[in-house]
């Protein structure tokens, strides 16, 4: 085996290392950077849990349209009614049905996923595009949140399965840009976002927890 191809081994050898201890992988040349197999694959079984939620509510929407009268099987008591949800306003925020929204955001997280799990590097500016779609994300549900518990009374359970999934595809997002320097934090910062990964999502899906059980403890405890 000559130098180049025993240099192109040591590479494929490292890239396979780092993809197994879930470690970024920077290219030789351009500063394009992949990810660990584990954070490819979160984006992938959050995407694919937030375009199934995008694509049942889709359906029933039609179905809603053909038929004033239908009632979609999630909607179960006066609180947990996707009926009400999708008949709102709020349902169509930008002038079309929310959910055509996240078949299309939650389908390019699933190609970013199987990108890197097929080796993809991408450039910083990339990562922060995607930054900005998962802070985005993540603003839009909490806006439709205030809107269900509040305005239109009402929750819908598929929404929440996109809730959830937005939420932790924001936080991992954030995670892998702090780690890759991409954004600046102080050094305190960047080792409790490492040391306690895990702690923000669970922590930001609970608080939205107590707020459902709260706003409707009459109706949990009656």
């Amino acid at each position: 085996m000559g130098v180049d191809g025993a240099v192109d081994a040591a590479e494929d050898a490292a890239v396979d290392e780092a993809r197994t201890a879930d470690e970024p992988v920077r290219s030789g040349g351009g500063g394009a950077v992949g990810a660990g197999r584990a954070f490819a694959l979160t984006l992938v079984i959050t995407g694919f849990a937030g375009l199934l939620a995008a694509w049942v509510i889709t359906l029933d929407k039609f179905k809603l349209l053909e038929d004033p009268d239908f009632t979609p099987a999630c909607s179960l008591n006066p609180v947990i009614s996707c009926g009400s949800i999708m008949e709102s306003d709020q349902a169509k925020a930008f002038g079309f049905p929310n959910p055509m929204l996240g078949l299309v955001t939650y389908g390019v997280v699933i190609a970013i996923g199987m990108g890197l799990l097929a080796g993809a590097r991408y450039q910083r500016w990339f990562w922060l595009g995607l930054q900005a779609g998962t802070l985005f994300g993540v603003g839009f549900c909490t806006w439709l949140q205030y809107q269900s518990f509040y305005e239109i009374n009402a929750l819908c359970l598929w929404c929440c399965l996109a809730w959830v999934a937005t939420i932790v595809m924001f936080w991992y997002t954030t995670l892998h840009n702090v780690r890759q320097g991409f954004l600046p934090v102080p050094r305190g910062v960047r080792n409790v976002l490492e040391e306690f990964h895990w702690l923000f999502p669970v922590v930001h899906i609970g608080v939205i927890g107590m707020l459902i059980l709260t706003r409707w403890w009459d109706f949990w405890t009656s």
